[in-house]
């Protein structure tokens, strides 16, 4: 008798994977057409998964509590030849016959085997690949995701660590392999065609900048932003002596922010968001072929003046690379000023450890309109960006961390 896979659907644009709330058949079960199989929950909603066709559940390959990729498979179903006919289904058999008429010429390569492949043993002892097709509104099959660009062999994966490479230094590389995956002929054919061009050895700071940013751009992250209006900080920094920088005011004004919004600074960790035990703050600071992050502590507890001779000290070490590893660990979020370079819009990464990072970008005079006056008054107004890990806040909790820190650099009396 034909059997017919049990798919988990794509259940939205964005799902990829659902947890299985309630089974509600079992292996000998008799089903009809469009009855709900399983409940499944994502993150956004709770829904019943139906079948496409009737039938006997042949074999069952799930646990409630357990989340499973879109794809993946959940189970078979016996169906007739006319129950077949009259839904227009595929079965097991058509998807195994159309895998091995469209599948790709050998390149010579071992990886092609059970560890490239997902495969589902029935009952029976036969073996079938979940076919990958476009996702429809029925909720058909869609690719699992364990074959193509990203999928990276066995031997592959040996030889890019003899030359220490990483997945992203092969993105640029076009693969010729199944599903369009990258070979190992396809890397050294990539490199021989760079080989002649002009290249230098990367320094270990910038090594170290490009493994955190890639550790960093695992998550996803999103970036806000808002002016604010200059000229009382600008102002109150002119009538101190010494004068602080700039950056310290936004480092106090970020620390409060937080220190009254704690959950926007937490960390995702499996299941669990670990919040702030203290406000400190990291402040990215430009050295040769680099940024280096010394952490000032406990800002929101002390005053801008208060906060100047950590800074200096802080600042001086890192441009000297004298830091230690007692400077550097345990910031929660980072401040940085690229306006110092003249820019005046960016979207900075936090590091790899920290959810937030906050940017003022360059001061420009801008023309506003006063109610006060009755005229367009000049005024210094620059950007502040904050880029967040999104699993962990979203743009609303984002703007009002953002919204604080502006409220607080415009009256800057308060820090």
């Amino acid at each position: 008798m034909p059997e017919v896979p049990i798919v988990m659907p794509q259940l939205g644009e964005s799902i990829a994977e659902a947890t299985i709330v309630k089974i509600n058949v079992a292996i000998g079960d008799v089903i009809e057409a469009e009855q709900d199989l399983i409940e499944v929950e994502t993150n956004k909603a709770t829904m019943s998964v139906p079948t496409l066709c009737g039938g006997i559940i042949k074999d069952l390959c799930l646990e409630e509590g357990v989340s499973y990729a879109v794809g993946s498979v959940l189970g078979v179903i016996d169906v007739t030849d006319e129950e077949i006919q009259r839904t227009g289904v595929s079965t097991v058999q058509q998807d195994q016959v159309e895998d091995q008429s469209h599948a790709p010429e050998s390149d010579g390569e071992s990886e092609d085997d059970e560890e490239a492949n997902l495969h589902f043993k029935t009952e029976g002892g036969g073996y079938f690949e979940p076919k990958a097709v476009e996702p429809n509104v029925q909720g058909l099959p869609v690719p699992m995701g364990n074959k193509g660009a990203h999928y990276i062999s066995p031997r592959m994966r040996a030889r890019m660590n003899e030359l220490g490479l990483q997945a992203a230094d092969i993105s640029a590389v076009n693969g010729s392999g199944a599903g369009g995956r990258v070979t190992v002929a396809d890397l050294e054919k990539f490199l021989d065609y760079i080989s002649a061009w002009p290249s230098s050895a990367a320094s270990p700071m910038r090594l170290a900048v490009a493994d955190a940013m890639r550790r960093s751009w695992s998550r996803p992250l999103a970036t806000v932003a808002r002016p604010i209006v200059m000229d009382a900080l600008l102002a109150h920094r002119s009538a101190q002596v010494p004068k602080p920088g700039l950056t310290l005011y936004v480092l106090r004004a970020f620390a409060l922010a937080l220190a009254e919004h704690p959950e926007a600074a937490g960390y995702l960790i499996g299941g669990r968001i670990v919040h702030p035990r203290a406000f400190d703050i990291g402040l990215a600071v430009q050295v040769a072929d680099g940024v280096m992050v010394p952490v000032v502590r406990n800002v929101d507890t002390k005053s801008v003046k208060e906060l100047s001779n950590d800074y200096a000290e802080l600042v001086e070490l890192a441009r000297g690379r004298r830091l230690t590893e007692e400077h550097t660990r345990g910031g929660i979020a980072t401040v940085t000023n690229f306006g110092t370079f003249g820019l005046t819009w960016g979207t900075p990464i936090p590091l790899p450890n920290e959810t937030l990072i906050l940017g003022i970008s360059a001061g420009v005079k801008k023309p506003v309109w006063s109610d006060q006056v009755g005229a367009f008054i000049p005024v210094m107004e620059a950007e502040l960006n904050l880029t967040f890990d999104h699993r962990v806040i979203d743009g609303g909790d984002a703007g009002r961390v953002l919204n604080r820190v502006a409220e607080l650099l415009e009256s800057p009396e308060n820090l």
